[in-house]
C-alpha cells in the first residue's frame, strides 16, 4: 500500500506511450492502487485523539482533568472527570476504527479486482492495483472500468461504446479497427494530454501515431467506476490510474466531518464555558475582597497555605477551584448520551449533512420532461 501514498512532483502535461512500461515508468506516474482509509495501526491513536479533541467539550474536560491534578486548587477527585471522558473517547474511537476497517476492506476488494491486460502480446489477468499508465486493457460487457481509459476499439461498429450512465463513447477512427490482439500489441501511439484534474466533462489531448496527430476529447474517454453496457468488448489505453483518475480526484481526502449537531453542541459549550468563567471571576473577586477585609483577622486560626502570600493570589487560586467545582454546568453527560445513541456503523462522519448532490442523469431527465406547448405548420 505504500505505492498508494507515494508523493510525486506536479505535472504540467501527461505523456503515455502504449505498450511501453519502461518509457512510462520514468515519469513516476501513480499506480492504480487506491487508498480511502484514514488510519493505520501506527497512526490511529494519535490521529484519532487529535480529531476528537477538536470537540470543544473534550478539550475542556481534558483541561479540567489537568486542573484536578493540582492539589492547591483541586477539591474534587480526578475520577469524576476522567471516567466519562474516557468513555466518550473510547466509544468514538471504536466507531471510527470500525468505519476505517470497512474502508480498508473496501480498498483491498477494489485493488484486487481482476482485469485483462495486454502484456507482451498476450492478454493476462492482472489485479487492478498492478495496472499501469500506458497499458492496454480489455473490458467485457458489465465490467467496471479499472482506470481512466482512452477508448481504442470496440465490438460495435465505428468503435462505439456504451456505458452505464447511458452516455455514448466512441473511439477515434484511426484506432477503431484495432480489434485484433496482434494489431494492438504493435500499437505504439503516444498520448500527450492535460495533467490529472477533477473535471468530469472535459478532456483535451492529442494522440501521436504513425507520424500523424489526432485530437482527443472527453467523448473518447472511459472513466474509472463506469460500467460497460450493451457492448461485448472494448480495448482502452490507460491514461490516468489510481489517485490520478477523475473519480478519485473528485473524492478528495477522507476528512473528519462534523454534523450540524456537533457544531451546535460546540457553540453551546462555548457559551456555557463563558458563563462559567464569568461566575468564577465574580466568585474569585468576592473571595479576594473577603480575604482582604475579613480573612486577614483570622490568620491565627485559619492561616493561608504556604504558597499564598496575598488576598489577590488567594482569589486567583479560588478562581480555578470554582471552575473545577462548577464544572457540571458543561454537560459531558450530553456527549455520553449522544455518542452511544448513534446506530452502530453510523458515525458522525457518515452523518454529515448533504450540501451538494450531483447526478449525471440530470441532463437526460430534463430532456425527458420537455413538452411541446405549441406547433404551427405553414402550408
Amino acid at each position: 500500500m505504500a505505492l498508494c501514498a507515494k508523493k510525486r512532483p506536479p505535472e504540467e502535461e501527461r505523456r503515455a506511450r502504449a505498450n511501453d512500461r519502461e518509457y512510462n515508468e520514468k515519469f513516476q506516474y501513480a499506480s492504480n492502487c487506491i487508498k480511502t482509509s484514514k488510519y493505520n495501526i501506527l497512526t490511529f491513536l494519535p490521529v484519532n485523539l487529535f480529531e476528537q479533541f477538536q470537540e470543544v467539550a473534550n478539550t475542556y474536560f481534558l483541561f479540567l482533568l489537568i486542573l484536578q491534578l493540582i492539589p492547591q486548587i483541586s477539591s474534587l477527585s480526578w475520577f469524576t472527570t476522567i471516567v466519562p471522558l474516557v468513555l466518550v473517547l473510547t466509544i468514538t474511537a471504536v466507531k471510527d476504527a470500525t468505519d476505517d476497517y470497512f474502508r480498508h476492506k473496501s480498498d483491498n476488494q477494489v485493488n484486487n479486482r481482476q482485469s485483462q491486460v495486454l502484456i507482451n502480446g498476450i492478454l493476462q489477468q492482472e489485479q487492478w492495483m498492478n495496472v499501469c499508465v500506458g497499458d492496454i486493457i480489455k473490458l467485457e460487457n458489465n465490467q467496471f472500468v479499472a482506470a481512466d481509459l482512452l477508448l481504442l476499439s470496440s465490438s460495435e461498429p465505428h468503435g462505439l461504446c456504451y456505458i452505464e450512465t447511458g452516455y455514448l463513447r466512441q473511439a477515434i477512427p484511426v484506432t477503431s479497427e484495432l480489434g485484433d490482439i496482434s494489431k494492438l500489441a504493435k500499437f505504439d501511439g503516444e498520448v500527450i494530454c492535460e495533467p490529472p484534474n477533477n473535471k468530469l466533462d472535459k478532456f483535451s489531448g492529442t494522440l501521436y501515431w504513425k507520424e500523424n496527430k489526432f485530437p482527443l476529447s472527453n467523448q473518447n474517454m472511459l472513466l474509472r467506476g463506469c460500467v460497460l453496457r450493451n457492448t461485448e468488448w472494448c480495448f482502452g489505453l490507460v491514461i490516468f490510474a489510481g489517485p490520478d483518475t477523475k473519480l478519485m480526484q473528485n473524492s478528495g481526502r477522507t476528512k473528519f466531518k462534523r454534523t450540524s449537531i456537533d457544531r451546535l453542541m460546540n457553540t453551546l459549550v462555548l457559551w456555557i464555558f463563558g458563563f462559567l468563567v464569568c461566575m468564577g471571576v465574580i466568585l474569585a473577586i468576592g473571595n479576594a475582597i473577603w480575604e482582604h477585609e475579613v480573612g486577614m483577622r483570622f490568620q491565627v486560626y485559619l492561616p493561608w497555605d504556604e504558597a499564598v502570600d496575598s488576598a489577590f493570589f488567594s482569589g486567583f487560586l479560588s478562581f480555578w477551584s470554582y471552575i473545577i467545582i462548577l464544572n457540571t454546568v458543561v454537560p459531558i453527560s450530553l456527549y455520553v448520551r449522544y455518542v452511544p445513541s448513534l446506530p452502530w456503523g453510523f458515525s458522525r462522519e457518515s452523518g454529515g449533512p448533504i450540501e451538494l448532490f450531483f447526478s449525471m442523469k440530470m441532463k437526460s431527465l430534463r430532456s425527458n420532461l420537455k413538452s411541446s406547448s405549441s406547433c404551427t405548420v405553414n402550408i
